[in-house]
């Protein structure tokens, strides 16, 4: 292969371009990315830079002495992919052609029906509405956020730390059920409390008021809360719209084998756009983590180079952190209904444990709140486990 192309700019998108390089590619690399920034970094928009702490300019993901002697095409987006000449059409009336094609499109903040009809309305994704939710969070505005998931927890956490009124509105029993279970994911949930912000569990959102801004939002048990801003925090979307009709395997994200590599020779996916076989699992998955986009594009680029053969390395589980009220939320695993979590250092009450879940006797999962070091031992471990389960 003499080019490679690489859609998407961002953390997966660069993590590909930085294995490329590293694992012997010297061709030519493009990068092509639909926002005008070169790589920056996302979990920070909703605690440091939504406070003010840090920049755009503290975001950069490249240091200042990297060359990847890359062609980046910023601001142009793909709209479609001839799998048979692997060439891409771009929105400027681009045909990219290329030798092997790294699919990174990430994905878009899931937005509330009809809320880009009215101003105070948010989500979450880019670093364009980072800064429109950081100039809204004005002194004396109250904030809702509707669902507790990491980022709109995140996002709550961060509001209530400016000394704004915050209320949380999670249409689940309990905040977290899904990642960490209903017993951890509420004791997790209880941070918001502790520090004042109102959760209402077990009720959905019937819809927001307003004529042109927001002024409220309506329960669907009848009652109304105050807004002047409401964020919403209900998930992501896979960028692949732009992929239907060209061959490829799309589910929720593109299905790729458990070494990235897609349907189609020469085409591999990685980040939040992609949809990985897990045989652990025996199902495909979407990764919407950091971790995932930080270190599957090196294992998606050895599986590329190749010619399609997997390079026989297990991915790491899933790992995730959050931080929330000055408190380290870290999760590794994933973890299925009649998993078993037993606390094994800690204490629920105090918000500073370490739980590992147990599926028939087996460690497959661990959550730890402030117990950075022992967290650290059992994700070891995990990642241990994987890789002797790994197929060679």
């Amino acid at each position: 292969m003499k080019r490679i192309a690489v859609v998407g700019a961002s953390l997966a998108g660069l993590s590909a371009a930085r294995a490329l390089r590293a694992q012997g590619f010297a061709g030519e690399l493009t990068l092509v990315g639909a926002e005008r920034h070169r790589p920056y970094d996302r979990p920070p928009l909703s605690k440091e830079f939504l406070a003010g702490a840090v920049d755009a300019d503290g975001l950069r993901l490249e240091t200042d002495t990297e060359e990847l002697q890359a062609k980046w095409m910023l601001g142009v987006t793909a709209t479609g992919l001839d799998t048979g000449t692997r060439s891409l059409l771009l929105d400027d009336g681009t045909r990219l052609c290329a030798d092997g094609i790294v699919l990174a499109t990430g994905s878009r903040a899931r937005p509330w029906p009809g809320g880009d009809r009215l101003a105070g309305v948010h989500t979450l994704r880019t670093l364009e509405d980072a800064m429109r939710l950081r100039a809204a969070l004005r002194p004396g505005a109250r904030v809702v956020v509707i669902g507790a998931g990491f980022i709109g927890s995140e996002v709550a956490s961060t509001a209530r730390g400016l000394g704004l009124d915050v209320t949380v509105v999670e249409a689940a029993p309990t905040p977290l059920a899904g990642p960490l279970g209903p017993e951890l994911g509420a004791a997790v949930a209880n941070l918001h409390t502790d520090h004042g912000t109102v959760l209402h569990c077990g009720v959905g959102v019937a819809g927001l008021t307003g004529a042109d801004r927001v002024t409220g939002v309506e329960l669907r048990d009848g009652r109304r809360l105050a807004a002047d801003v409401v964020v919403a925090g209900i998930g992501g979307v896979a960028n692949i719209e732009w992929l239907r009709g060209s061959g490829l395997d799309l589910g929720d994200g593109v299905r790729c084998d458990s070494g990235g590599a897609t349907r189609v020779s020469r085409i591999v996916a990685v980040g939040d756009c992609a949809a990985w076989y897990d045989p652990a699992e025996g199902g495909h998955r979407r990764i919407e983590h950091w971790t995932a986009a930080s270190e599957r594009p090196a294992i998606a680029v050895a599986t590329l180079l190749s010619g399609g053969r997997a390079p026989g390395v297990a991915p790491r589980p899933p790992y995730f952190w959050s931080d929330q009220y000055g408190c380290r939320i870290q999760f590794a695993g994933t973890v299925f209904p009649g998993d078993e979590p037993t606390v094994e250092a800690g204490s629920l009450a105090e918000r500073s444990f370490v739980a590992v879940y147990r599926r028939a006797g087996r460690p497959v999962a661990v959550l730890g709140v402030d117990q950075v070091r022992l967290f650290t031992r059992w994700r070891r471990e995990l990642s241990t486990r994987a890789r002797e389960g790994a197929p060679q």
